[in-house]
């Protein structure tokens, strides 16, 4: 019984350590590999490519010849015989099983171009499918970083947070020790105790802020929600390439997935005004077919007889009513080929007034940098000295907890800019598409 009980007690311990959060650092570019594997909306977009694949497939096999076959037997009643006026009317005895087979063939010649144009949409169609799962994947790459790069604000506050809890639970202990020899007011010890009662309530916050934004992005690439994903600290010391305004430009207009999508909807409209003009063109195909029938019906008296006839042609054929009913659709293509250009007209402009905004973000962030370190020069050199005050037994406590704070503040700002500088740079690279 006693090895049964610690037996169950050992395997609760594993349960318990195996259902906490397991920690895993992470790049951004893990990142965005583990969301192109595993993130569903991804998956579904690819399945959409596949989609539109067949659909192309679909529209080539119209070249393929039309080959059709058909098989019949019956039963034939006896006929009934009159004259003209309907008089002198005679039974016909019929031979009672008649039989048909029929094999028939067509290669269409000439469509008046609507084969072209449907291949052609379906052609259109694929790249359309592709650029929209690669706007999908810009998308989620943009969104990852936000939470990613959250994550990594939140984890440098709590880190702060901590620090200023530890410092505060020194001046408490310090304060209690100096209350006890009545050289501190109750006041100032219950001051702080609520200082740090808010610090902790905060941590608490930010605590559960993390959790959140953990949950949704290991949910997004695939991992189980009870991984901690841990940013790579390293991010912030990389060097980031410095571009111009007209290179983002530039970028927008080389490789942005939605301009892509808007000029393939532009020849899309195009191939649509094609075919609707093919309607008011012949079409010509080639037809062949074999039939054999029996018995011979027409006959006078019945041939129970089996009758075989093949024959080769070309068929010609020519809607005339296209003529006059085909000027809408024609007219309704060529105004949607108009729509689209201009609605590309207004998204680039959209896009471009995006870049501006985010680049002078993004330049804002590069001086706010600038500022935050020269802070952190001078928070660190204040610390520096307060502290040696301190050990000379010329500071109080609650000096070098001001001290503190300011330093802890100013290291706070410096990573917050650094990430900020970060992100814009990175909204960049989704706005032109090489996210």
């Amino acid at each position: 019984m006693r090895i049964r009980h610690y037996a169950v007690m050992f395997l609760s311990l594993v349960l318990c350590v195996s259902a906490q959060a397991q920690k895993r650092s992470m790049t951004l570019e893990e990142l965005f590999r583990l969301a192109d594997e595993n993130n569903k909306a991804l998956k579904t977009s690819s399945i959409g490519i596949q989609v539109a694949q067949e659909g192309l497939l679909s529209a080539q096999s119209g070249r393929l010849p039309d080959v059709k076959t058909s098989l019949s037997a019956s039963y034939i009643g006896n006929g009934y015989l009159w004259d003209r006026d309907f008089s002198n009317g005679m039974p016909i005895d019929m031979p009672h099983f008649g039989n048909n087979f029929s094999l028939q063939v067509a290669q269409v010649i000439y469509a008046g171009g609507a084969l072209n144009s449907g291949i052609a949409l379906a052609d259109l169609g694929v790249q359309m499918a592709q650029l929209q799962h690669e706007q999908k994947r810009q998308e989620t790459h943009f969104l990852l970083v936000g939470y990613y790069l959250d994550i990594y604000k939140l984890n440098n506050q709590l880190r702060v947070f901590e620090q200023n809890i530890a410092l505060v639970e020194k001046v408490l202990e310090d304060l209690q020790n100096r209350h006890e020899q009545g050289m501190a007011l109750k006041n100032d010890l219950t001051r702080y105790e609520l200082q740090l009662e808010n610090l902790k309530m905060q941590r608490t916050r930010l605590n559960n802020a993390k959790d959140i934004l953990n949950y949704q992005l290991t949910q997004a690439i695939g991992l189980e929600t009870s991984t901690e994903i841990e940013p790579d600290t390293t991010l912030i010391a990389n060097t980031l390439p410095m571009l111009s305004e007209s290179d983002w430009h530039n970028n927008a207009i080389a490789s942005s997935p939605t301009l892509q999508q808007l000029d393939l909807v532009i020849r899309m409209n195009e191939e649509k005004a094609s075919l609707a003009k093919s309607a008011r063109r012949p079409k010509l195909a080639l037809v062949a077919e074999d039939h054999l029938d029996g018995p011979i019906l027409i006959e006078v008296p019945v041939l129970n007889n089996n009758f075989n006839y093949w024959f080769v042609g070309l068929g010609l054929q020519y809607d005339l009513s296209a003529l006059y009913k085909s000027t809408h659709n024609i007219r309704k293509a060529n105004l949607e080929t108009r729509r689209s250009q201009e609605e590309k007209s207004v998204v680039a402009e959209g896009i471009d007034n995006g870049i501006h905004a985010v680049f002078m973000k993004y330049q804002e962030a590069i001086k706010d940098l600038e500022i935050c370190e020269k802070t952190l020069v001078l928070a660190n050199e204040n610390y520096r000295m307060t502290s040696n005050r301190y050990d000379n037994d010329l500071a109080r406590l609650t000096d070098m907890l001001d001290a503190s704070n300011s330093k802890l503040s100013a290291e706070l700002e410096w990573v917050n800019a650094k990430i900020s500088i970060i992100y814009y740079y990175l909204n960049l690279n989704y706005l032109t598409g090489k996210l």
